[in-house]
């Protein structure tokens, strides 16, 4: 039986797409509601972290941030309570990678092992099993596991040592973040020039300029949706970590810092639940200019 904890916007749909795969789940969340969605879907609930740990061999956590995982791995009544010598844990959380080394050596130390596998993709890809999974920690049980991790996903690739995971994604978000930038910043212009910002996405999204990133966001700024596939909040989250990181090995991210400052004076104006998309936002302010469709 595989145990999952924690339920939320991402963890939810993957755990269903799990029981359709047809793994047995053992499931654990405060949100009763989501515990019981998922029990509606074929799933068993549990009552703690440590009762996942005392009857899974593999357990996958998708939890908001650092000290999350840490204290469902490692806290009291935690799975590190109960989980026998060899159970795997996947966190499938994006935290911090200085962090799940460390909570990783701790577990060790109880013969549990740890893999960091973040996610990206957002929420619809979550719901049609096609999120990009980035894996670190030893190979062998990434190979053991890859069809578990392969029932949620489209993309599940290794990439090094635990730790390398988190590195992969917050390089990801770092891109995503500075994108989204980038494309605001261009909009921003051909507004205030007075072309359109619809012909103008349509004449460069075929050259270089073009990205998946400029083709997902785009057409939502400029119908003005900024309802979230990925919160403002969240990438805040993800930034945090990634400078912090970068303090830690002496990478210096002056991009990502200014972009960080742009999401800290959306937060300030109350826009840290929408789409991160609404960087476009604080570009709009600034030139005193709305970027819509013509």
């Amino acid at each position: 039986m595989v145990g999952f904890i924690g339920l939320g916007i991402m963890g939810k749909p993957m755990s269903k797409n799990l029981l359709k795969a047809g793994y047995e789940l053992l499931v654990f969340d405060f949100n009763k509601e989501a515990v019981a969605d998922v029990v509606s879907c074929g799933a068993k609930s549990a009552n703690s972290s440590a009762e996942i740990g005392a009857n899974c061999d593999v357990i996958i956590t998708m939890l908001p941030n650092s000290p999350h995982v840490r204290t469902v791995a490692l806290g009291e009544g935690g799975i590190s309570d109960t989980a026998k010598p060899g159970t795997l844990i996947i966190d499938m959380s994006s935290i911090d990678p200085m962090e799940s080394r460390s909570i990783g050596e701790e577990l060790e130390k109880k013969g549990i092992e740890l893999m960091d596998a973040p996610v990206s993709g957002g929420e619809p890809k979550a719901i049609d099993g096609t999120i990009s999974v980035m894996v670190g920690g030893k190979k062998e049980f990434f190979d053991k596991y890859f069809e578990l991790l392969k029932a949620m996903a489209g993309s599940v690739v290794y990439v090094g040592e635990l730790g390398s995971g988190n590195i992969t994604k917050l390089a990801n978000q770092i891109i995503v973040a500075l994108n989204i930038a980038a494309v605001s910043e261009a909009l921003t212009l051909a507004a205030k020039a007075g072309a359109d910002p619809e012909l103008v996405y349509q004449a460069i999204r075929g050259g270089l300029a073009g990205s998946t990133v400029m083709d997902a966001k785009v057409p939502m700024m400029l119908e003005r949706n900024f309802k979230p596939g990925f919160r403002i909040e969240l990438h805040i989250k993800d930034l945090n970590n990634a400078l912090n990181a970068s303090h830690m090995v002496n990478a210096p991210l002056p991009l990502t810092a200014e972009v960080m400052e742009f999401m800290q004076a959306l937060k300030a104006d109350g826009c840290e639940k929408e789409d991160h998309s609404s960087i476009l936002k604080y570009y709009e302010k600034i030139a005193n200019i709305t970027v819509e469709k013509k």
